[in-house]
């Protein structure tokens, strides 16, 4: 599901606000989650799972073409935990 099918089904449920009303809802807690993730905070919905940011330390890395050695730097990424309910719901 894409960002316009999410926004296009929220204001199919909800005929009485705007779609440009609930499309800056969408965005604005997308946003949200984003700079929270990025201040390094976890973000948890109940029932559907929880944000966080893991820390890839550096490394060594081999470039596949040539076998080179690279240097790869660090990184924080983002991941993902489903809760409980959301993995019931899957595996029903």
């Amino acid at each position: 599901m894409t960002k316009s099918e999410l926004i296009a089904r929220v204001s199919t449920a909800n005929p009485h606000l705007l779609q440009r009303d609930i499309e800056r809802i969408v965005t604005t807690i997308f946003e949200e989650i984003t700079d929270a993730l990025a201040m390094g905070n976890r973000v948890e919905l109940r029932g559907f799972g929880a944000f966080s940011v893991k820390r890839r330390a550096s490394r060594i890395g081999r470039n596949p073409r040539t076998g080179e050695a690279v240097d790869v730097s660090e990184k924080f990424i983002p991941y993902f935990k489903t809760g409980k309910q959301l993995r019931e719901k899957l595996n029903a």
